[in-house]
């Protein structure tokens, strides 16, 4: 089932837009930013609970059942340290760089669809009590909406860089500068695997995406291939500066990078937003490769099903992402630039193309396994032409070294 027309816009706001449509949306947007800040003090306490697993530990246990409110309560003690402001500081960018970081977080998840029945069941919208209204079970659904993620995940690196530019200290400055790098490495390989989702879907709405992954089969892990979901996966991984990607703030060789200057509640946001990133790109994978909320209808109310399956598959790759976190020692900066540069863009780039070539040799009756066998000995034969090249390259710049 191709994605394209089959839902134009969230019915809530057709017929035109009035005072109950205006508390409506007000009441998505409240109910969503509450969602997504109780998600993220339950998710650093998760982690640090499995973390302490996986290390034999036994992790926060003090406050609250089974540790908690661990989370909540390290919340209110940063709210009242001292905020600490640097002499050589930037003190208008240092100040605003945190909220730069949290904001992004939170508008890509305001276009991830949360639940709804899909396919023949329905088309993803529900009813809203005590009103003759419907809408989808998510914030927002502009027709543009996964280039709004890809637009957010871009943003989110300036608050990063902001901060270390406007500390005052090399350190952060260093940082910063990491992070521009890690960004242009791997932006574009996260910007063909989504390519790849929407040319299988025929669709930029998130909600459109979802709708066409009707069955297991057509969910676009399959469709698409394994491919675009795994470099998906490591590039997304490296946008959110995750484990083994946090090298901008690699205490080893830049003390706390990004973060070094700052302290109480703005270092808080830090490490909110931090989360709120790992929620958020969680719920962007489910979203574009597993169906977003779309799973068997069991017994009981078929509206209750999907917002369970959706985040039965978030928690799954929640688990995953602090596994890697857990196993994975942090990469050198060489080997994060080769993986971006040498290795996540030629296939997904490649894989792209293949792609491309397998949708219109359908559309024109070519033999797809002829088509198929091409796209390969290609894709395998740019691949060894550019590490050939990178190699070739770094082998001539040691050597010249070695002259003087």
């Amino acid at each position: 089932m191709n994605g394209a027309g089959v839902l134009a816009a969230d019915p809530l706001l057709t017929g035109g837009v009035g005072l109950t449509v205006v508390v409506i949306v007000l009441i998505k947007l409240l109910i969503t930013f509450a969602l997504l800040l109780v998600s993220v003090l339950f998710v650093i306490w998760f982690e640090r609970k499995v973390i302490a697993d996986m290390q034999n530990r036994i992790g926060p246990l003090a406050a609250g059942p089974w540790g908690l409110l661990q989370t909540f309560a390290d919340g209110v003690k940063l709210f009242f340290k001292e905020d600490l402001l640097p002499d050589r500081a930037d003190k208008l960018v240092f100040r605003l760089a945190p909220y730069l970081s949290v904001v992004p977080a939170f508008v890509t998840f305001a276009v991830v669809p949360v639940g709804g029945v899909f396919g023949e069941g329905g088309d993803g919208s529900i009813e809203i009590p005590f009103t003759d209204r419907t809408t989808f079970l998510q914030l927002a659904d502009p027709p543009i909406g996964i280039l709004l993620v890809l637009a957010m995940s871009s943003l989110a690196v300036y608050g990063v860089m902001l901060a270390g530019w406007s500390s005052g200290s090399k350190y952060p400055l260093l940082g910063a500068v990491r992070a521009s790098a890690q960004m242009v490495s791997y932006e574009a390989a996260l910007g063909m695997s989504v390519a790849a989702v929407v040319l299988t879907s025929g669709t930029l709405s998130t909600h459109g995406i979802v709708a066409a992954q009707d069955s297991l089969l057509d969910w676009n892990i399959v469709a698409t291939g394994v491919v675009p979901f795994v470099v998906f996966l490591i590039a997304a991984t490296a946008e959110t500066n995750r484990p083994p990607f946090d090298l901008v703030e690699a205490e080893q060789e830049l003390v706390g990078g990004f973060q070094t200057e700052y302290s109480s509640i703005r270092f808080g946001l830090f490490y909110v937003a931090e989360f709120m990133n790992n929620v958020t790109m969680s719920a962007i994978i489910v979203t574009l490769f597993l169906g977003g909320p779309q799973g068997p209808l069991l017994i009981g109310p078929e509206w209750l099903w999907p917002p369970i399956w959706f985040l039965v598959k978030v928690v799954l790759f929640l688990f995953v992402q602090t596994w890697i976190r857990a196993t994975l020692p942090r990469f050198r900066y060489d080997q994060l630039m080769e993986l971006g540069w040498k290795v996540l863009i030629p296939i997904s780039f490649g894989w792209l193309l293949l792609i491309t070539a397998m949708r219109v040799g359908r559309d024109e009756d070519w033999n797809l396994a002829l088509v198929a066998g091409l796209g390969f000995v290609v894709l395998l034969a740019s691949w060894g032409l550019l590490t050939l090249a990178f190699r070739t390259s770094a082998r001539n710049r040691q050597l010249e070294g070695t002259r003087f």
